[in-house]
């Protein structure tokens, strides 16, 4: 009898027969990363494989350790214990390849600063610190404001965009890095209908050039029309993998808990989507990730 064919992916988001430490067929590699605040884990032994030219989102209530996984990567926060590589090599030594978009609220917005100015600080990491930014540049730093639309907004000062136009700058600014692997943290979270549409369009176009989008998203309604790989985290990682395998109403249970509000729509509930009561704005969860005996209590997500 033929045996039915494996998926190139196992479970834990590493190709099958492949070793996945230091793999340079991995856009993202992460063993055992545990990432403490004041001594109380955010991140408490993280195993994470993101294979290159997917567009994923990482999801999990507040205080889940989300932003923090963002800041391990780039190289932001200390690491406790663990190990981070960025397609194949050690993170910080990858860190050219990586492009941005921080959360608006951890933005000071009244500096004084253009548009422009803000998306050509996404090219200082090719001039270098001595070398000033020409005409090339502008240009290029151009193209990116009329990729999202922000064009006419160049000379505009950031402190009078709206959050919608804020987050498209910071957006170009990515771009015009022309990174490898891109991680945002909330890029939708406060804008209105039409620039969210506008930002997935982008992002999607991301992934047709082959690059890699790690998201951290709020919305559960949205995972499966916007994302193809799926990272449900409540401090420790609860599963991973490709969007049909890993968003269930099982996983999600386990992921929320008793925040979970069902709707219509995930799988083995029926309907049309899923509410976990979590806009993004509100506090979160204490409590370590539901099923990890012995996980201690998470500190504030930062």
């Amino acid at each position: 009898m033929q045996q039915p064919a494996q998926a190139p992916w196992d479970r834990s988001g590493a190709r099958r027969g492949a070793a996945a430490l230091h793999e340079p067929s991995l856009a993202l590699h992460i063993e055992d990363l545990t990432v403490s605040y004041e001594y109380r884990p955010v991140l408490w032994d993280i195993d994470l494989n993101i294979p290159p030219g997917v567009l994923g989102a990482v999801v999990g209530p507040n205080g889940a350790g989300k932003s923090t996984l963002i800041k391990a990567v780039l190289g932001l926060v200390p690491v406790a214990a663990g190990h981070i590589y960025v397609f194949g090599r050690p993170h910080r030594e990858q860190l050219g390849r990586i492009g941005y978009v921080p959360q608006r609220t951890s933005v000071d917005w009244d500096f004084p600063t253009t548009a422009l100015d803000v998306v050509m600080m996404g090219l200082y990491g090719q001039l270098g610190w001595i070398r000033r930014p020409g005409r090339a540049e502008r240009a290029k730093a151009m193209a990116a404001l009329d990729q999202v639309g922000m064009a006419d907004y160049a000379d505009r000062q950031i402190s009078q965009l709206s959050g919608g136009q804020q987050q498209r700058v910071f957006l170009a600014r990515a771009l015009v890095q022309d990174a490898d692997l891109y991680l945002m943290d909330e890029p939708m979270a406060g804008v209105d209908a039409t620039t969210e549409r506008q930002i997935i369009g982008l992002l999607q176009e991301l992934r047709s050039r082959g690059k890699t989008v790690l998201v951290v998203h709020h919305d559960l309604q949205t995972v499966p029309q916007y994302f193809d790989w799926l990272v449900l985290l409540n401090v420790r990682i609860i599963a991973q993998g490709p969007i049909e395998q890993v968003y269930t109403l099982e996983n999600l249970r386990q992921t929320y808990g008793g925040q979970i509000r069902l709707l219509q729509g995930i799988p083995g509930a029926g309907g049309s989507g899923l509410n976990t009561g979590d806009s993004g704005t509100t506090g979160g969860t204490d409590g370590a990730a539901p099923g990890a005996s012995g996980t201690p209590a998470p500190g504030p997500e930062r």
